[in-house]
């Protein structure tokens, strides 16, 4: 049997419009004689009626403080109209559709209601409908614990549920729909020339994913590789093949020149709403731990961190910056924090031991004007923080420098 898991996410089923266009994807589908899944999102995005942003101020309004199982419990509504309306649809086209909550597809999570994580996906419950020729309709976002309460996986969670799906299902190929035609080597809004990548691996994604980057949740890729199944990111609302994420040069065919191109950079990533936090710590640094145990016990995470004997520096988000420094000062430390900051990144499997590729970043950054506050790296990234206010010239500029457009 080979089967597909289709992941729809609110933009594409928010209208009538829209579902009828993921109808004709799922037919074509049941057409080319896949046994399908259908994974959707809660429809529509904050302020519309049914979206999960709009559920939460619902919530908030009644009782700010409403205890996160109940939370889930609402939260997970969402997605059960949303596949009810869209099997509803499918069931109007003639195909033998019926709609699924997560916990009856055989996710089982742990107990962290808000932000649960899968613990074992059982295959059963979906490949007896698939083998009765129906069309899964499965509320992405969700499924139970073992004791069959209500949990939610948190931010990107649709995703999740399709990798885990298909994982568990052994799917041929997951397709996750959005709004865009696949993966950019930037933010078209940003980088008005930035392309498409026809096909990327599970480890670039997945840090373009963590480093900003908002077409599919980290989380998702990290499913997909563990259990080898490949992802595509297509649109809802166009025809083009759209990106291919996997883990091999061969699985993708013909991909070899594209995977294996002179630039080191797959694709510029950026992360906003970031402050930068500065430190003294004096002789020995003896405050360095009670630093960093303050700011983790009261659920602050950092990142870009820079240790010097005599300092110490680093990022948070820039709505918890008054928090942190009420502990940090709390403590005896006397921190002084700058807002307005944003994280650009470079991404790219090539650029592992790869001279030059931080010079060409310097370079991109300081030759368009932009100041560069902090920096870090991995064996495949490499990021800067600057100001805010300068984020489209410096991911323009990193675009630019290493030849990502559509003309380069």
């Amino acid at each position: 049997m080979r089967i597909i898991v289709q992941k729809f996410g609110g933009t594409s089923v928010a209208t009538p419009e829209g579902r009828l266009l993921v109808a004709d994807r799922v037919e074509r589908a049941v057409r080319e004689g896949f046994a399908t899944v259908v994974v959707v999102s809660a429809m529509g995005r904050q302020g519309e009626p049914y979206a999960t942003d709009t559920l939460i101020q619902l919530a908030n309004a009644a009782c700010p403080e409403l205890a996160p199982r109940e939370m889930d419990l609402l939260l997970s509504c969402g997605e059960i109209l949303s596949s009810v309306v869209m099997a509803g649809t499918l069931k109007a086209r003639g195909l033998p559709a019926h709609a699924v909550a997560g916990g009856q597809a055989g996710i089982i999570t742990d107990e962290t209601f808000g932000n649960a994580q899968i613990l074992k996906v059982d295959p059963a419950p979906l490949m007896k409908r698939l083998r009765a020729g129906q069309v899964a309709v499965v509320a992405g976002f969700q499924g139970c614990t073992q004791t069959g309460e209500v949990t939610t996986l948190g931010r990107g969670g649709s995703d999740t549920t399709a990798s885990a799906l298909g994982g568990a299902l052994k799917a041929e190929v997951v397709e996750i729909y959005t709004d865009v035609d696949g993966v950019k080597t930037a933010d078209p809004r940003l980088v008005p020339d930035a392309r498409t990548l026809t096909v990327t691996t599970y480890d670039e994604i997945a840090q373009m994913a963590h480093y900003g980057a908002k077409v599919v949740h980290p989380r998702a890729v990290e499913i997909a590789m563990q259990q080898r199944v490949p992802l595509r990111i297509k649109s809802t609302f166009t025809d083009g093949p759209g990106t291919l994420i996997t883990y091999s040069v061969e699985a993708a065919g013909t991909a070899w020149s594209e995977l294996h191109s002179d630039s080191p950079v797959t694709g510029v990533t950026h992360v906003t709403g970031l402050a930068q936090v500065s430190v003294p710590l004096g002789e020995g640094a003896p405050a360095v731990r009670p630093l960093f145990r303050t700011l983790a016990d009261a659920g602050i995470s950092v990142d870009l961190i820079n240790l010097s004997p005599g300092s110490a520096s680093f990022c948070i988000a820039e709505r918890k910056a008054e928090r942190a420094e009420a502990l940090l000062r709390a403590i005896g430390l006397e921190p002084a924090t700058q807002l307005g900051r944003a994280k650009v990144s470079v991404v790219g499997s090539a650029m592992r031991g790869r001279p030059g590729v931080m010079a060409t970043v310097v370079e991109g950054l300081t030759g368009a004007g932009v100041a560069i506050f902090q920096t870090a790296d991995s064996h495949v990234t490499i990021s800067c923080l600057v100001a805010a206010a300068q984020l489209r010239t410096a991911v323009q500029a990193l675009h630019d420098a290493f030849s990502l457009g559509s003309a380069g």
